[in-house]
């Protein structure tokens, strides 16, 4: 899977990200909102470098087109016709609107792969997720059990 924005390459994961993705995933303050944090080099490197597979849910790297450089990652899992995502930048690389283009992307590809149906999970008190989401025209459709906020995207506004 590999696809490019404006500005990024979607891809998946290489050996020489995981330094850059250690640091922000091990990141406490940075990662207050997000799963999938606090591992070894080696547990990362076991579960990034293997072929990504959308059907168990995968990360994908978000790199700078023009350098190569690891911006943050994407979340995906296909189930049937459904999707979810997820996405995650190193803190040296936001308000600058890759997450943005990366997720506008995702949804392209998703799009061209025939997922009708694309939700993304926030928790309440991650306000730049959620202004993200919205932005993007998500819309909330409720809380889950564990108290995270359910979006869906309208393809009608795509």
């Amino acid at each position: 899977m590999r696809f490019e924005t404006s500005r990024c390459l979607i891809r998946p994961f290489q050996e020489a990200d995981l330094n850059d993705f250690v640091a922000y995933r091990n990141d406490d303050s940075w990662m207050r909102f997000q799963g999938f944090k606090g591992l070894s080099r080696d547990a990362y490197r076991d579960a990034l470098l293997s072929p990504p597979d959308p059907c168990l849910g995968c990360q994908l790297a978000i790199a700078c087109l023009a350098s190569g450089k690891l911006l943050g990652d994407l979340y995906l899992k296909q189930q049937r016709d459904t999707a979810w995502i997820g996405y995650t930048l190193h803190p040296a690389y936001t308000g600058q609107g890759y997450a943005t283009e990366a997720v506008q992307g995702l949804l392209a590809y998703l799009r061209r792969a025939g997922n009708p149906r694309v939700f993304a999970g926030v928790i309440p008190e991650n306000a730049a997720s959620i202004r993200l989401l919205e932005r993007l025209g998500f819309r909330c459709e409720g809380a889950e059990t564990d108290g995270e906020l359910q979006y869906a995207y309208p393809w009608r506004n795509a």
